[in-house]
């Protein structure tokens, strides 16, 4: 038993790797040199190699990663990854190129959130063919391409499961499940805080529709049971939390214009990505900024004819609320749901993106369109299913089919960063540094290089910019003035790389003629020549 259970897991996984080679292509030709053009592919990069730096290095605290000098606890300006870090630990340390760690862990979690969708499906429906329409839905929506620079937005399999988890414990009342239910929250908190604090909300809410509509264990044994879950669930969070409570009170809120600008519109989900083949170029100009929440005809078509074609059921009825209360919650501050916790629980003040709740409309909205697939395939033949399920699977990856654009990075250090690595360790500068009202420039990138030295570095890219920070490029904005060389020495700054291409040849000229610097030599930089100094 235990045995054909993991063979079909293993089937699953490796259908929804092929699909998401299909649906990605040509991405796979391409896995250890090419990548979307966004620089949190130079982010994602970095994160893994720091985790992975920071576990075998005595001296490394992880939070206090080696960006935006002197700053603390620069990890937790953004989401920490910690399980996408420990999965890719060990390849990082094997020597495996960042770009193919980075590429395998973006298209694996999409492939593994459509095999989690597929195990929920099924065991709502009891069929694999709808199982599978589902699975399709979830992993590869145009939601999907609007985030695929984004790592922790792929790492939604969580969710599927926890849900999966909870039904199981209403159906038996095991404590083994509601623990189970715990870890899945717990997991997709540490894989993703965004949605990690979404599905918190949400299965709390699922659990009181499921408890007045559908459970089959007595409500107090499900109840201890769920209890043993939201414990272990809480205690993982709040020691996971504790750096971003200490972040927050440097950084402060999310704004609300900030917050506003990333809620979606009703809209919203009717915009795909620009590069989908089928509805990119019509509604390319509609929505942007995480707006793009199309989740296709095939889907809602499916939905509506479950609900039309059979007397709903219990779970039919819990879903369709469930998508309700996501996409309402989605609108952000021009809805009740988001509103009422911003107002009232503080960790939604740090999220700027409630759009992102349009994974769960998709995921909510997978489940019911498996039940109108199981509506059509009842009391067909076998034939007719396998005809049926193919049909749609194929229509699904049609319609979600994009144009990916992708783009080299370099997988090893151009000659300036090599010899920078030789030197004795000191604080490191790159010029030029963005404009306040022109983030991030090339901040990604240089966080990505300080991978092959690990000196601390000034510069740094996050979901949030540090004030500090902010303040620190305004006046390094006219270098080399006095002031910028002011605010370097007091930073104990020691090493200096000034990229060419963005500099006359006269401010080189100056910086040669200063008395506090020591010319290292010239080297390549990956795009042209950087010169490296030392500040005496």
């Amino acid at each position: 038993m235990k045995g054909g259970r993991g063979l079909e897991t293993l089937s699953v996984l490796g259908l929804f790797g092929l699909l998401t080679i299909v649906a990605t292509w040509p991405q796979a030709r391409h896995l250890s040199s090419q990548a979307p053009l966004h620089q949190d592919v130079y982010f994602n990069m970095w994160r893994l190699r720091w985790f992975a730096h920071a576990l075998v290095t005595p001296s490394a605290h992880l939070f206090d990663a080696n960006i935006f000098y002197p700053e603390l606890r620069t990890l937790a300006l953004s989401d920490a990854m910690i399980v996408e870090g420990i999965v890719a630990s060990p390849l990082v340390w094997a020597g495996t190129k960042p770009l193919l760690v980075q590429n395998l862990l973006v298209l694996g979690a999409m492939a593994a959130s459509g095999a989690a969708m597929f195990a929920l499906a099924r065991y709502l429906t009891g069929s694999r063919g709808a199982a599978v329409v589902a699975g399709i839905v979830f992993a590869f929506a145009p939601y999907r391409f609007e985030h695929i620079m984004h790592m922790e937005l792929q790492w939604a399999m969580w969710s599927p499961l926890a849900f999966l988890a909870l039904h199981r414990t209403f159906d038996t009342g095991d404590w083994k499940y509601g623990l189970a239910t715990g870890a899945c929250v717990a997991l997709q908190v540490l894989s993703s805080i965004y949605y990690g604090m979404f599905l918190a909300s949400l299965i709390a809410i699922a659990a009181v529709l499921l408890i007045v509509r559908d459970r089959t264990a007595p409500v107090s044994r499900a109840a201890w049971s769920l209890a043993v879950g939201a414990v272990l669930a809480a205690a993982i969070v709040a020691a996971y939390a504790r750096p971003y409570l200490g972040a927050r009170q440097r950084v402060g809120d999310r704004p609300l214009t900030e917050v506003s600008q990333f809620s979606a519109r009703p809209a919203s989900y009717l915009a795909a990505t620009p590069d989908n083949w089928l509805y990119g170029r019509f509604t390319k100009l509609r929505d942007g900024g995480e707006r793009r929440l199309f989740p296709g005809m095939i889907p809602v078509f499916l939905a509506i004819g479950g609900l039309l074609l059979c007397p709903p059921s219990r779970r039919v009825i819990v879903y369709l609320l469930l998508l309700v209360v996501a996409f309402e919650a989605s609108l952000g501050l021009d809805g009740f749901t988001f509103s009422f916790l911003y107002d009232h629980v503080p960790v939604y003040r740090g999220l700027r993106a409630p759009a992102r709740l349009g994974i769960f409309v998709l995921m909510f909205l997978a489940a019911l369109a498996a039940y109108g697939y199981q509506a059509l395939a009842a009391s067909r033949s076998p034939a007719f299913r396998r005809a049926l399920v193919l049909a749609i699977g194929l229509g699904l990856l049609i319609e979600y089919r994009v144009t990916l654009r992708l783009t080299p990075y370099p997988n090893e250090p151009p000659a300036v960063y090599r010899q920078l690595a030789r030197q004795p360790r000191g604080v490191v500068a790159e010029f030029p540094v963005p404009r306040v009202t022109a983030l991030p420039g090339d901040d990604a990138m240089y966080a990505y290089m300080s991978t092959f030295h690990w000196f601390p570095l000034v510069n740094g890219y996050s979901g949030i910019y540090p004030a500090s920070y902010l303040a620190r490029l305004e006046r390094l904005r006219n270098f080399p003035d006095r002031t910028s060389m002011i605010q370097l020495r007091r930073d104990d700054v020691r090493y200096l790389i000034v990229h060419a291409a963005a500099f006359p040849a006269a401010v080189f000229m100056d910086l040669r003629a200063d008395a506090a610097l020591t010319e290292l030599g010239s080297f390549d930089d990956g795009d042209g020549p950087a010169v490296l100094y030392q500040m005496r």
